[in-house]
């Protein structure tokens, strides 16, 4: 588990590894974490590992952006042609 404590912006960051979130004694002592820095004003996010694979899942993130800016650009491209025709 890493717990990284943000004071400026008064956020809690946890990350929990795949055993680690299936660890019930640790889900126990992290509602006791949550409790204590909402008293104080923070909040609190948790992170899981994933059960996918991060290279696949990231390449297949950065192909569907490409393709969607691509879309995009045609949309205004074809928005600008017809206002120049108008």
């Amino acid at each position: 588990m890493e717990l990284n404590v943000r004071n400026e912006s008064k956020i809690v960051e946890i990350w929990l590894t795949k055993a680690e979130k299936q660890d019930a004694r640790l889900q126990k002592e992290l509602k006791l974490v949550y409790e204590s820095f909402h008293e104080v004003g923070y909040t609190v996010a948790t992170f899981l590992s994933g059960d996918q694979d991060l290279a696949d899942t990231t390449s297949d993130l950065v192909c569907y952006n490409r393709k969607r800016i691509a879309q995009l650009e045609v949309e205004r491209e074809k928005k600008q042609g017809l206002a120049m025709s108008m």
